[in-house]
């Protein structure tokens, strides 16, 4: 799959007919490919804006009541010749605080799920994550980014109750995020990033992503598509 084959044309372009995702079924948007490396001075902003947003539940530009920006699920998947190196990210996980360093999966499918306590759509993905991490587990890692929250109690009853046990990393400020500014970077909450076994970034979902979906698209990475 080509990120050609993923990304909405400018505006004014033809649009040619949509296609879909080959396993999950999901509309898919042909257009023209933008320039493979965009300023990340510009990306920050928009991210900032984002960001900003999801900081005081019931800001969202969207007029919703979670103070989240939210996507509406489309997906990006990039053929393996075009990906890009995903970003060196290491930090502290939620709870006990714990480093956790993302090279230390490599040779491994990688899938990072930023998400807030505070974001329903979040809670509603949760169960399909936890799902499609354990149908996975043999070829891929899933790693949570926990953002802009503000009440550490919170983050660790939403991993508590959502029977989350695969390792999250904590990040108030977003800079995990602003570090995949020349990849694919995600700027929704929620968002999920597929990384193949080489640590190159081949797949985003911006918004909530189900079960059936992420078990496909990691098994096509898993399988050097």
């Amino acid at each position: 799959m080509s990120r050609q084959a993923r990304r909405t044309p400018p505006t004014g372009a033809a649009t040619p007919a949509p296609g879909r995702h080959r396993r999950s079924g999901q509309p898919t948007v042909p257009g023209r490919r933008p320039a493979r490396r965009r300023s990340a001075a510009a990306l920050a902003v928009l991210l900032a804006g984002a960001l900003g947003a999801c900081t005081t539940p019931g800001a969202n530009a969207d007029g919703g009541e979670d103070g989240f920006v939210s996507g509406d699920g489309q997906i990006t998947a990039v053929a393996p010749d075009e990906r890009e190196p995903a970003p060196a990210v290491s930090g502290a996980t939620v709870g006990g605080g714990e480093q956790l360093d993302l090279a230390s999966y490599r040779g491994r499918v990688v899938v990072l799920n930023v998400w807030a306590s505070w974001c329903a759509p979040c809670r509603a993905e949760a169960p399909d994550l936890v799902r499609a991490a354990e149908r996975t587990s043999d070829v891929a890692q899933f790693v949570g980014i926990n953002v802009k929250e503000e009440n550490p109690a919170a983050e660790e009853a939403f991993l508590r109750v959502m029977e989350v046990t695969y390792p999250n990393l904590d990040d108030p400020t977003g800079q995990i995020q602003l570090a995949f500014a020349d990849t694919l970077p995600p700027a929704a909450i929620p968002s999920t990033l597929v990384i193949d076994a080489e640590g190159r970034v081949a797949a985003r979902v911006l918004g909530p992503v189900t079960e059936t979906t992420l078990v496909d698209l990691v098994t096509d990475v898993a399988e050097g598509r």
